[in-house]
């Protein structure tokens, strides 16, 4: 079972000037720590279903490093400071911020940090009410259900709406304030978004700012990863491409790259979703098709996309 880390040390915490040459000898046993958390597994299947992103992937290994030497640290009685681990992530819809974030429950749920280890995600219209007295309750709710685990806030700078003297998004964002302080070893707070309005909401929340400790930065796909991520979301679907169907989807790629509202991965997904409609459509009209008809999408499933048609 997992401990808590301010259950670890039954002693006081030493400072480092009160250790003895004999206790800085003793061994401390940070194989053990990765073998009990099992922390390794969760950052493996990470990297196995999210394609790139690797400075992401690096920050969030770094903080996990942090967490488990912290735990260590307090397990063998040394002083260690609380460590603050609300987080920011900013970037374009559809690079994996959710996925990330899921992960990260579960590490701080492993490690001790978060009693159950489960993520809430929530939007503006689950916290901020619209008429006087509402919002209190929604948000003291929704903080409820989070408790012990992670709370994900997308588009978190809609909660902040100066130029509605009538809204009440502030109200929600000053018990979000004092609960990530009051109960931040119960529940961790993180704020997501676009980079450059999340840079304006925190210049319009100094407060919020200074409860972040980690900012993470996920960078968009590129068109290769874009490609790689198709494949491996056919795939898990149990459906493949023709050689011809996949170089058509590369082309695709590069059109709607360019196109407005594109949201990486998201944007991904939708247009296979639509090739396997139109691959449905098509079989459907021959009335006649093998096994391996059922499983291939084909050019013509690709082509027929309104992003060709357009250009």
């Amino acid at each position: 079972m997992t401990l808590r880390p301010e259950a670890e040390a039954a002693e006081a915490p030493k400072a480092l000037e009160a250790l003895t040459p004999e206790e800085l000898a003793r061994s401390a046993d940070l194989k053990a720590f990765v073998r009990e958390t099992a922390i390794d597994e969760v950052l493996d299947q990470l990297d196995r279903e999210l394609v790139g992103l690797k400075p992401v992937k690096m920050k969030i290994r770094e903080i996990a490093a942090l967490l488990l030497v912290d735990r260590l640290r307090r397990s063998v009685g040394l002083k260690t400071p609380p460590p603050t681990l609300h987080m920011s992530f900013t970037g374009n819809p559809g690079t994996g911020k959710t996925t990330v974030a899921l992960r990260m429950a579960q590490i701080l749920h492993r490690l001790g940090y978060v009693r159950k280890g489960h993520l809430v995600a929530v939007t503006r219209d689950d916290l901020v009410g619209q008429y006087i007295g509402h919002t209190a309750p929604k948000t003291k709710e929704v903080l409820k259900r989070a408790m012990g685990g992670v709370l994900f806030i997308d588009e978190a700078y809609y909660l902040y709406r100066p130029e509605n003297e009538r809204d009440y998004g502030q109200e929600a964002i000053e018990i979000l304030l004092q609960v990530m302080e009051t109960h931040r070893d119960d529940l961790v707070v993180i704020l997501a978004g676009y980079k450059e309005k999340m840079d304006q909401f925190f210049r319009s929340n100094p407060g919020m700012r200074s409860r972040i400790a980690h900012h993470i930065d996920f960078p968009d796909y590129t068109l290769d990863e874009l490609l790689e991520i198709a494949r491996l979301m056919l795939r898990e679907q149990g459906y493949r491409f023709t050689p011809a169907a996949e170089e058509a989807f590369r082309r695709y790629l590069e059109r709607r790259m360019q196109m407005p509202h594109f949201a990486n991965a998201r944007s991904v997904r939708n247009a296979l979703d639509r090739a396997r409609l139109r691959q449905a459509n098509r079989l459907f009209a021959r009335g006649a098709c093998t096994v391996a008809d059922l499983v291939t999408i084909d050019a013509a499933d690709i082509l027929q996309s309104r992003v060709f048609q357009d250009g």
